[in-house]
This record gives structure tokens, C-alpha cells and sequence, in this order.
């Protein structure tokens, strides 16, 4: 019985840092590639989160939803419409600059978090929406949780292998020539603006996705899922800790804060009920403390981006040894 719940609790949290690392990579689409500091990843995770749920969720009264559609309808629902959000939001905010485009993020997601809360009908308010559907969720329960962690590795492999692709594509190498020096790519005539909206609502639907994946893991979703500290910091302190600019260092950095978030978790329940309370705290002590060492001494992260060389086939650099 021991075995089997190691087992559970190694599914659980591998569900969970496959959806983390979809956060961390929409997050280094948006900074990695763009350098657009984005402090609202909680209110596109609530986006996709709540679309999905209203979209696959059964008839409830005195809300909208509903439709029981299949849940890869909703999670491609859930995509459309962060990036659909997002793009008003790139509008208005994108003309700023680091701490004023962090500020005005946070601003959004707040209002984002602040009208999950309080709508009655589309959100169900404060006590949120259940009895959401959960693929293979009929199944037993550790052969459910294989399943899933099975689908969101699969969607976290083709996200992975699509946005390498523009990275190594002239998009991802014009992105980052923007982000280096945005004079000289607006002086070769680069429409500095409309990339920076594209790299905004490429990086807002992943982030709606992982929304939609939690949702539907968890079978439900409230307003205490999208709490700032978890669904915004956290992946912020991921992405810097594996690597900005570098996808397999967003997964890597989701990797090892979740799993150093989950087993300080373990480690302080098994103190005195007086004391395991307190010590959770522990948890924000641990992460800061990694962060910090990780700035002092290694600021480009685990995996650093790659240079232009290292971030492309082998083949092409040989075509321009031509």
C-alpha cells in the first residue's frame, strides 16, 4: 500500500510540473523570446482555466454552461480565448516598458481574478464551477492518473517541439533581435509592435492551456487556483531558474521548483501539529533562497539560452558555411 501511494503522489506531482512547465514556456515565449515582462500569468491561467470548464461542464442552475463538449474542445477553447484577451491587453500595454508593463499585468490579472470572484453567472462566483470532466476519469483511480499525466505530457511534448520550431525559425531569431536591440530592428524596417502582440498571445494561450489542464485534472475551479503566489511568481521563479530563452530550461526550472515545493510540503507535516503550520513557511524560504543563489551565481539560469549558433540545426549552419 506504501508503494502504491509513492506511486500516486509521483503521478500527481508529475501532472503538475507538466502543466507548470506549459506556463513556463508560454512565460518564455513572452520574456525569453520578447523580453515582455509579464506579472498577469494567474489571469490567462483563469481564462483558459474557466472557458474550458463553461465549455465541457454539465447543465448547472443559474450559470452559463452547460454544453458537455469533449475536453479537447474546451482546451482548444481555452487557447483561443487567452489569446483572444490577451491581444486588447497587448494593445493597450505593450507600449510600456519593464516595471510599468509588470505593473499594468498585475493590474489585469487582478481584475481578471477580482471578476471570476464576484460574477454570479458566468463563473459561479466565489464557489466556482465542478463536476468538470476529466479524461478517462472512469477509470481507477492510479490508472486515471497515469492517463492524464500521459495526455498532459503529450500536449507538453507538442508544445514543446512547436515553439522550439520558431525558435530556431527567422521568427524566433527576428524575436530576439528585437528584444536585444529594438532600434536596429526597426531601422531594417521590423514591425517592432505586431511581433511583440504575436509573442504576447502565443505565450497567453499556452498559459491558457495549463489553465484548462488544471482545471480538469482537479475536476473543478475557484478563485483560491488562481492565487497570484502559485500561478504567477512561481513560474516566474521557474523560468529563471532553469534558463530564460531556453525552453528545456523552462521545463527543467519547472521540474525543480515543484519538486522541491512539493517535498518541503512532505517534510513539514511530519512536524508537531504546533509547529507544521509554521513550517510551511519554510516552502517561500526554500525558493527564495534558491532563486538568490541562482542570481548571485549562475544569473543565466541552469540551462542558459543558446547561442545563434547552438539554436539551430546542424545543417543549416552548414548551408551558410556554403
Amino acid at each position: 500500500m506504501e508503494l502504491i501511494g509513492l506511486a500516486n503522489y509521483a503521478l500527481f506531482m508529475g501532472i503538475f510540473i507538466g502543466i507548470y512547465a506549459l506556463l513556463a514556456l508560454g512565460l518564455n515565449i513572452q520574456w525569453g523570446f520578447a523580453g515582455l515582462f509579464n506579472a498577469g500569468i494567474a489571469g490567462f491561467f483563469a481564462v483558459g482555466a474557466y472557458t474550458s470548464a463553461i465549455l465541457t461542464s454539465p447543465y448547472a442552475e443559474g450559470r452559463l454552461g452547460g454544453f458537455e463538449m469533449p475536453f479537447f474542445v474546451g482546451w482548444a477553447g481555452a487557447m483561443v480565448a487567452a489569446g483572444l484577451i490577451a491581444w486588447p491587453i497587448g494593445k493597450i500595454c505593450l507600449r510600456f516598458r519593464s516595471d510599468y508593463l509588470a505593473i499594468a499585468t498585475i493590474g489585469v490579472a487582478e481584475i481578471i481574478r477580482l471578476v471570476v470572484k464576484s460574477e454570479e453567472t458566468l463563473t459561479n462566483s466565489a464557489r466556482g464551477i465542478t463536476n468538470i470532466p476529466r479524461p478517462f476519469g472512469d477509470l481507477p483511480y492510479v490508472q486515471s492518473q497515469a492517463a492524464y499525466l500521459s495526455i498532459v505530457l503529450l500536449c507538453l511534448g507538442l508544445c514543446y517541439f512547436l515553439v522550439q520550431r520558431q525558435f530556431n525559425a527567422p521568427w524566433g531569431r527576428m524575436m530576439r533581435a528585437i528584444r536585444d536591440n529594438e532600434l536596429a530592428a526597426r531601422a531594417m524596417g521590423k514591425n517592432i509592435e505586431g511581433r511583440r502582440l504575436e509573442a504576447f498571445m502565443f505565450g497567453a494561450a499556452l498559459m491558457g492551456l495549463g489553465g484548462a489542464l488544471f482545471a480538469h485534472f482537479n475536476r473543478s475551479i475557484t478563485p483560491e487556483a488562481i492565487d497570484p503566489m502559485v500561478a504567477t511568481f512561481l513560474v516566474w521563479i521557474m523560468l529563471i531558474l532553469g534558463g530564460q530563452g531556453n525552453n528545456k530550461g523552462a521545463i527543467l526550472g519547472a521540474a525543480v521548483v515543484w519538486i522541491i515545493w512539493s517535498m518541503s510540503e512532505i517534510a513539514t507535516d511530519q512536524l508537531p501539529a504546533e509547529y507544521a503550520i509554521k513550517a510551511k513557511y519554510i516552502r517561500l524560504f526554500l525558493i527564495g533562497l534558491m532563486l538568490q543563489l541562482v542570481l548571485r551565481f549562475r544569473p543565466e539560469g541552469i540551462l542558459p539560452e543558446p547561442t545563434r549558433g547552438e539554436s539551430r540545426p546542424a545543417q543549416v549552419s552548414a548551408q551558410e558555411k556554403d
